[in-house]
């Protein structure tokens, strides 16, 4: 496998810490998806990471394919007999036209040349079939904890990646090519200790080049949350998701 040229790779060096803390979706989005597009089925999930959706959708009895433009994330996907990985770029895809039932997209959207993926998506899917794309956003731990952490979440706001704007903005701002469908609310929620919180931070975008202007947002964060923060409790973390659904135009 080889890496794709030119995309813009803010997590190949942090693929340990991404596959082991990056939050798991909700299952109630896969048992709306598999409503919508019954298995058995072939689906596709591009901009798979570590997998988390792509095992998702596989054990809903998909056959999934799932890409990713780093090699590195790929090397600690979750493996699944029913999950085929491979490197491609988004705006290249390996796959038969009309041969996909279900297209997703986890969290990484905003990484693609998305008109050049959506047309790509448009010849994979076959008739009628169903695309959905989800994002989410800054994690929420309640009032007096969200005001311990919002100072570092402040000064990590320019520097994060251009394309995190499409996250701020829940995808809504994105041209969507597709006989849209209404999407349910849905948020995602975890019982977490404060070390993988801490985990899950160290694989943000906006770390390493805030590290590198001397900033530290793990040790900033454990700072503010430690005196707050039971010993050895898990704790709620939620972060409020974004959908859009649609089917082939």
């Amino acid at each position: 496998m080889t890496r794709s040229p030119g995309f813009p790779d803010h997590f190949s060096t942090a693929a340990p810490a991404y596959a082991r803390f990056r939050p798991r979706y909700p299952a109630a989005l896969f048992a709306w998806l598999t409503a919508l597009r019954p298995p058995p089925a072939i689906a596709y999930d591009c901009g798979t990471g570590s997998g988390q959706a792509a095992v998702a959708l596989a054990a809903r009895g998909y056959r999934v394919v799932a890409s990713d433009a780093s090699v590195e994330q790929l090397r600690r996907a979750r493996a699944h007999p029913r999950v085929a990985y491979l490197a491609a770029a988004a705006e290249r895809l390996p796959l038969r036209t009309r041969s996909i039932g279900l297209v997703t997209v986890a969290q990484a959207l905003h990484w693609f040349d998305i008109e050049v993926f959506f047309r790509e998506v448009q010849r994979i899917l076959v008739d009628d079939g169903i695309v959905a794309v989800w994002t989410y956003g800054d994690l929420r731990l309640g009032p007096p904890l969200d005001d311990a952490i919002a100072p570092t979440l402040a000064r990590l706001l320019p520097y994060w990646p251009p394309e995190r704007a499409l996250v701020a903005a829940e995808y809504r701002t994105i041209p969507f090519p597709f006989r849209e469908l209404a999407a349910p609310t849905l948020t995602m929620e975890h019982q977490w200790s404060l070390d993988t919180l801490l985990g899950y931070a160290s694989t943000w975008s906006a770390a390493r080049p805030y590290r590198a202007a001397g900033g530290d947002v793990v040790a900033e964060l454990r700072d503010a949350l430690a005196p707050r923060w039971p010993p050895g409790a898990t704790l709620p973390v939620r972060w409020p998701m974004s959908v859009r659904i649609g089917r082939r135009a």
